[in-house]
């Protein structure tokens, strides 16, 4: 478990107070709401509304050329491309422009290309194959931006293109048509922000020259979908497609979100972001992660229940396949980083031997996670490795890729999340300059966003009801997380078959439980009587027609910590491992210091990982190394995680320590 820095917010009460009254909603959900920046009642209202506030589309430039021009096609009887992508988000562009398209009964086909064999955007065997089936016009969906080269190609074959996109424009833009992209410098859209989806969406609106919320409730369950796929802000149109798709998915849902739905037991009454975020969306990806994209588009244009079951059934193994594979790289991974020492690195750089493609982006996010460290993992084969990156807010992976394209064979990305390709030989040379790099530009630290301090003996189930008000939640508008501080850890109970814990806290004379989810006994390296902070989300739970609240931990540390001070001491540790510390004089114990650490294991063996944790007398990098020493002394070992002291037989000198009598010499060279 990495550690995170709490920022702590303090929302206006009396401001909260008053929009409560004025709006009325519960002052819970006001105070959360403007401790986000809700500032007056014409944003709450907006905030609440379940009318639909949706852009007008022709705001997009070059949206009415593209409309009139692909009317004229439709007329015409031309043969039409649909050139989409392999994620949900392309997939259900594809979907939703072809299942219009085909509703005017337009001579019109679908390509989505293969993950695997012709990676992201238009390439120029697809763009042949399309010109031998007699395509005369390819409107791309999710893509195109950045295919210059492959739309002159399809102009030199006789085929003219049409471009819906939503990523970041390069300098050079293709020679098509129309290019509908709000990222363009000279797009007057007023609201940027939506997915490949919603740009096919405001297509389709113009096509049949209608009002977005006249269509809306057509295609708003796919593209709430694809809106929560791409991880969009849920802010502004973005939150009105979301909340009507929930609406319709409850409802009347599309034949193939149904059936995702029945294949994954998820009731659909009880449908919500988070549900669709980790159930529907994680599926429809699998098929273009496992085998071909494709099949989920006929998923979400099939006509038929017993059709759609048919393909949901395979599109659900290929979850579970995904799953496992992932799980098998992860383990790899870890396994690894570890034994090279890469962990300390400002940035992790791990490769393997024919991993799968599609999931590498996960296992990024999972590593990034797991060690608060930006990250990339690549599959090495055929002498190029390639693979995904992920990061966290404060440092820019695109940046620090950048920084190395002399060295690369293509990149792509942006400050979160980018790929990469390198030959084989030169990745221990990327490893070295994306972390000179980071050594010159990374301060940051992972984050976790504090609505504000909560004090538990004012929690209820009513607080939890009042927070659907602000639903939906995601990007841009996430989970509201609360702060419960200085809680006495009384009882430790593993349930779920030993996968997650119950733990029973106390704060004075109030006692309530909370659950923390995948974090075993053996991982959790708290102990009962240890006085910790709490980082929590409220839910209700309804068993036997009562509701109770349910508190679920999201981060947990010790109380009363100097976080500036830990993660400063990390990096010097780090920093240490990893040959690139300036100042030794930052981690080197004194000898009492080894002693007091020593005491401590002694008096009772602790986990490693409590070591990240626990107010000793000295900092982190201090008592790392002092642990370092010790091991190496053979007065402590290391035993399935768990530090425990040997009684000395005779007085060690601590010189007999490598990592001291380093650490020695080069912090009193020249005495």
């Amino acid at each position: 478990m990495s550690i995170k820095k709490w920022i702590v917010g303090a929302p206006d009460r009396e401001k909260a107070k008053v929009l409560a009254e004025e709006c009325d909603i519960d002052p819970f959900a006001a105070l959360v709401a403007v401790g986000r920046g809700v500032d007056n009642e014409g944003e709450l209202e907006l905030l609440i509304s379940d009318e639909p506030i949706l852009c007008d589309p022709l705001e997009l430039k070059d949206i009415k050329l593209a409309a009139d021009y692909i009317n004229k096609a439709i007329q015409d009887n031309v043969k039409i491309a649909v050139f989409g992508d392999y994620d949900c988000d392309g997939v259900v562009a594809t979907a939703l422009l072809y299942d219009y398209l085909k509703g005017r009964d337009a001579d019109v086909l679908a390509y989505i290309p293969n993950r695997a064999d012709e990676g992201y955007g238009m390439n120029n065997d697809a763009v042949l194959k399309l010109a031998n089936r007699g395509v005369k016009l390819i409107i791309t969906v999710d893509n195109g931006i950045s295919c210059a080269h492959e739309i002159a190609y399809a102009k030199s074959l006789g085929i003219d293109t049409v471009v819906t996109d939503h990523h970041l424009p390069p300098e050079e833009l293709p020679q098509a048509v129309a290019v509908v992209d709000p990222h363009q410098k000279d797009c007057p859209s007023s609201f940027k922000e939506i997915c490949g989806a919603e740009v096919a969406f405001k297509l389709v609106c113009a096509l049949d020259d209608k009002e977005p919320e006249q269509m809306l409730g057509r295609y708003a369950d796919i593209l709430s979908v694809a809106t929560i796929g791409d991880v969009m802000p849920l802010v502004n149109e973005n939150r009105s497609i979301v909340k009507a798709g929930i609406k319709k998915i409850k409802s009347a849902p599309n034949l193939g979100i149904a059936s995702i739905l029945n294949m994954a037991g998820i009731d659909r009454t009880t449908i919500d972001a988070g549900k669709i975020s980790f159930g529907i969306v994680p599926r429809i990806n699998a098929a273009g992660r496992m085998g071909s994209a494709y099949r989920a588009f006929e998923l979400l244009v099939s006509d038929s229940a017993i059709d759609a079951l048919s393909i949901a059934g395979p599109i659900d193994d290929d979850n579970v396949r995904r799953q496992q594979i992932e799980k098998d790289i992860l383990k790899n991974a870890i396994e690894t980083i570890e034994k090279n020492g890469y962990q300390y690195n400002r940035v992790i750089v791990v490769s393997g031997n024919d991993w799968h493609f599609g999931v590498l982006g996960i296992v990024a996010s999972r590593l990034c996670e797991r060690y608060g460290k930006s990250t990339l993992v690549l599959s090495k084969e055929n002498g190029i490795a390639h693979g995904s990156g992920r990061s966290f807010a404060g440092f820019n992976l695109f940046d620090a890729i950048n920084s190395c394209s002399d060295i690369l064979v293509k990149y792509g990305g942006h400050e979160l999340a980018a790929g990469v390709s390198v030959g084989i030989e030169d990745i221990d040379l990327f490893r070295q300059r994306i972390n000179e790099y980071a050594i010159k530009n990374d301060s940051a630290v992972p984050k976790i966003n504090i609505d504000f301090r909560l004090n538990p003996a004012g929690m209820s189930v009513d607080m939890a009801f009042a927070l659907k008000t602000l639903e939906p939640f995601g990007n841009g508008n996430p989970v509201p997380v609360f702060g419960i501080f200085g809680v006495t850890i009384e009882k430790i109970t593993p349930i779920g078959s030993g996968k997650h814990l119950k733990l029973l806290c106390r704060k004075n004379e109030n006692a309530f439980q909370a659950l923390m989810f995948n974090v075993t006994t053996q991982q959790f390296c708290f102990n009962i009587g240890d006085v910790v902070d709490l980082a929590v989300t409220l839910d209700s739970n309804l068993y036997q027609g009562q509701y109770s609240l349910s508190v679920q931990i999201k981060d947990i540390k010790m109380s009363d910590v100097d976080q500036d001070a830990f993660f400063e001491s990390k990096q010097n540790f780090d920093d240490f491992v990893s040959g690139v510390l300036n100042d030794f004089t930052t981690v080197f114990p004194t000898r009492e210091a080894v002693g007091s650490v020593y005491k401590m294991i002694l008096a009772s063996p602790i986990k490693y990982e409590r070591l990240k944790f626990i107010n000793t007398e000295i900092d982190y990098a201090k008592t790392q190394i002092s642990v370092k020493t010790l091991c190496e002394l053979g007065l402590v070992s290391l035993d399935n995680g768990i530090l425990v002291a040997h009684k000395a037989e005779q007085k060690n000198d601590l010189m007999n320590s490598i990592t001291y009598k380093k650490l020695y010499k080069e912090v009193n060279q020249g005495e």
